[in-house]
């Protein structure tokens, strides 16, 4: 078995990431972090995508929040948090993308039956016209 000693180091993960498994860890939603650190959901979601980083005032109390150190934030170094448990993250990401396909399959289900009624009525509309 891998060893995953550095789950969340430079090398492995991002910045994004590591705030992600820190406020996992610690049990809070990105609508819960955003509450105490007063920002937008929005705001959150963008760090956690990688897509903007917190200001210095925001990073410090992000540290604090999540309980890691500031250094292991900004490059996986330091206090921080365990690497996940790989089974379990597989197995919650099957079992979400298997909900994700029922979703689906139901959506394709009605928009089957919407299918077959319009035909139904467009066949009677061209009965119609046609008789």
């Amino acid at each position: 078995m891998e060893d995953h000693a550095d789950w969340y180091s430079e090398e492995r993960a991002t910045f994004g990431d590591r705030v992600a498994g820190a406020r996992e860890a610690v049990g809070l939603t990105q609508t819960e972090l955003a509450r105490k650190l007063g920002v937008k959901v929005k705001t959150v979601r963008g760090w956690e995508d990688d897509l903007s980083e917190p200001r210095a005032n925001k990073l410090q109390m992000l540290s604090g929040l999540l309980g890691v150190s500031l250094m292991w934030l900004l490059n996986g170094e330091g206090e921080g948090v365990d690497a996940p448990d790989t089974q379990a993250v597989l197995g919650a990401d099957v079992k979400s993308l298997l909900g994700e396909l029922r979703e689906i399959r139901a959506e394709m289900d009605r928009a089957t039956d919407k299918l077959a009624r319009t035909e139904k009525r467009l066949r009677g509309v061209l009965a119609e016209i046609e008789g």
